[in-house]
């Protein structure tokens, strides 16, 4: 029996309306305990007003609505489908002759979209918000830290270097780097000229380098190659894609990229010499997370409906919120073996996704056809 229009959008809209709610609520909860560490870390700090830290945690709010999405499409769709089995409306609805993936279809239609929108929309607002949330975090309640520090202050840089053999390369190795506003310089600078086999062209030696656009600005530069003494220049402009910019999102986290950022920002990384293992892991995670979302709507109508039979309110709860927390606990774990390159960054992003979809349709799959 085909589903009618009405009911469709009536089951579409109790879910929805549950899944916002429980995402605000969701929201305001973490925001305000994070907001209270934020007040913690100022209260040393005098000259940081509460402006400042209410600024920080405004900031941080698209991304912590990106992050519990998930968990509020699971709890939501737990009071949407329990709501929906208390009024008897799912017993009038099965009566009817409507089979529960019927009207489960456009609750998890939408959650699927849900998902979308946080990747394709949410995502690149959510990114802006946290990398300027990271700045002034840096700024004012880690002042002289930032990505550079937590490195030891060094950068290391392999980029394409076509000027003395087609297929070159360049490795470029910086010590006591400093990153002040959009200044970056060094006390000294390395670089390696290679050709494609790795043998080496040239050795080039600064003691102080500037980073401006398109190259290197060099001073007290010794230039050595093999088989020739040593050549000293006041200066030397040595070319490079590289950016201020790009130095501290390569060292920032990878929640201050966009889902159509992270693509190419990925192949500069891997150009770089820096690693991408994180940044990869971010892009296949987004990319999950519609079937992330249309997942935890599929287990709240499972674990909802088997116990809205036997009327257990209280264990469908436990078992929903036991559920999304070993979802979470997966995904850690997942994500923990990604990034040591134990497991490829594909499975490690989509199997918790795929995990509780097996979980989801077993359930459903024992309750309506068991």
């Amino acid at each position: 029996m085909r589903m009618p229009l009405t009911l469709s959008l009536y089951f579409g809209r109790v879910f929805m309306l549950a899944v916002a709610g429980m995402l605000a609520g969701l929201t305001a909860i973490v925001a305000l305990f994070d907001f209270l560490e934020l007040l913690r870390e100022s209260a040393a700090r005098p000259q940081v007003s509460f402006g400042i830290v209410l600024q920080i945690e405004i900031l941080r709010l698209p991304w912590s609505v990106l992050q519990l999405l998930p968990f509020a499409v699971l709890l939501g769709g737990l009071y949407a489908f329990w709501k929906l089995g208390r009024a008897s409306e799912l017993v009038v609805a099965r009566a009817a002759g409507i089979s529960a993936w019927q009207f489960l279809a456009g609750p998890v239609l939408l959650a699927a979209c849900l998902g979308g929108l946080g990747t394709g929309a949410l995502s690149p607002i959510s990114a802006t918000m946290f990398g300027r949330a990271e700045l002034l975090d840096d700024a004012y309640l880690k002042p002289g830290g930032g990505p550079l520090s937590l490195n030891g202050g060094e950068l290391w840089v392999r980029q394409a270097d076509k000027a003395l053999t087609p297929g070159g390369v360049a490795v470029l190795h910086a010590s006591n780097v400093h990153l002040n506003g959009t200044v970056l310089t060094t006390d000294s600078i390395t670089i390696l000229r290679l050709d494609g086999g790795n043998a080496l062209l040239a050795r080039i030696e600064a003691g102080h380098a500037t980073l401006s656009t398109g190259s290197w600005e060099l001073d007290d530069v010794n230039t050595l190659t093999p088989g020739n003494a040593p050549e000293h220049a006041g200066t030397l402009a040595f070319p490079t894609d590289l950016t201020v910019n790009r130095v501290q999102r390569s060292f920032a986290s990878p929640d201050s990229l966009s889902f159509w950022e992270l693509p190419g920002f990925i192949r500069l990384l891997k150009r770089s010499g820096f690693s991408a293992t994180q940044h990869e892991l971010a892009f296949q995670a987004l990319f999950a997370l519609p079937l992330l979302c249309a997942t935890m709507a599929l287990l709240a109508a499972g674990f909802s409906m088997s116990q809205n039979r036997r009327g257990g309110t209280g264990k469908m709860v436990t078992l929903g919120a036991s559920a999304g927390f070993s979802l979470f606990m997966i995904s850690e774990i997942a994500n923990q073996l990604g990034n040591s390159g134990a497991v490829p960054v594909v499975l490690a992003a989509w199997a918790p996704a795929l995990a509780g979809l097996f979980l989801a349709l077993a359930l459903l799959l024992h309750l309506e056809d068991g």
